[in-house]
């Protein structure tokens, strides 16, 4: 009784239990607050680039990001109102940032490109193309990685960071595509005939487009044959079945025409030499 007369209660009540219970509440309230304008703030924002024509992968990303750093202001916020000196949490999550980011600057950099390629589109998913060493088709695009089939069936996953960095050839990104093919013909044989006879096979074909027209040119006077460039035009998804059709129709019909293909050989000639007897 004598150490608990001695405490003023209504000191204590007014000194400590009050003010902290308010700042408990207070933070508590700052806290679901800001979570409720964090939820408010990420739905309207998906929507905007929803109508903006983001893709979803980088849609979810970025809500996912800006979530995390408004729960970081909110959660400063509510530090502060229990008397938190905030400053040294500050630097605390800025050390920790610049570690972070500097163990995963590979990872950052796959993101970043990620970024680009999913605002700027130079390939979409089911397109063929050739990047980061490989040719295949997209199967599906992330943030951090492009994920490709090989016509082997095969799966790739290639960063980001060697797709955007490089070369990126699309060969479905048209609606037509040209084949370029070469013909070579013997230097004795008919070359209005061999002309003649390619442009006959390519009218047959109905999926060569007639516009642009398909050219036969002269190309070269080759060692051991005279070559023509034969160059259709075709739908990009007709390309390669008309290119192998036209190589074994080009073939049969200059056969039956009696015009030959002619292929690299070489002559040798051995001369048999009689050592001379010694003096």
């Amino acid at each position: 009784m004598d150490f608990l007369s001695s405490i003023d209660i209504g000191s204590l009540v007014t000194t400590y239990v009050i003010p902290w219970t308010i700042r408990i509440v207070s933070a508590l309230a700052v806290y679901v607050i800001g979570r409720w304008i964090i939820g408010m703030v990420i739905k309207a924002l998906g929507k905007v680039l929803t109508r903006s024509g983001v893709d979803d992968t980088l849609n979810k990303f970025l809500g996912d990001i800006a979530s995390a750093a408004m729960l970081v202001a909110v959660i400063l916020a509510s530090l502060s109102q229990l008397g938190v000196d905030t400053t040294s949490v500050m630097a605390v999550f800025a050390a920790a940032g610049l570690a972070v980011g500097l163990a995963l600057k590979d990872s950052l950099a796959n993101f970043s490109s990620g970024v680009m390629l999913i605002l700027f589109k130079p390939f979409a998913v089911g397109d063929f193309i050739e990047a980061g060493g490989v040719s295949g088709v997209v199967e599906s695009i992330s943030v951090f990685c492009t994920i490709m089939k090989t016509g082997d069936n095969r799966e790739i996953i290639i960063p980001n960071g060697a797709i955007y960095g490089g070369v990126i050839v699309n060969y479905t990104a048209r609606a037509t595509r040209r084949i370029d093919l070469v013909m070579g013909i013997g230097y004795d044989d008919d070359m209005k005939l061999a002309k003649q006879v390619l442009a006959d096979i390519m009218d047959k074909d109905d999926r060569i487009l007639a516009d642009p027209a398909p050219g036969i040119a002269l190309g070269e006077l080759a060692d051991s044959s005279v070559n023509f460039n034969v160059r259709p035009w075709v739908k990009t998804e007709d390309y390669w079945a008309v290119r192998g059709d036209l190589l074994e129709a080009f073939k049969e019909g200059l056969d039956a025409a009696g015009v030959s293909i002619p292929y690299p050989q070489q002559d040798v000639h051995m001369h048999q030499v009689e050592s001379s007897k010694a003096a």
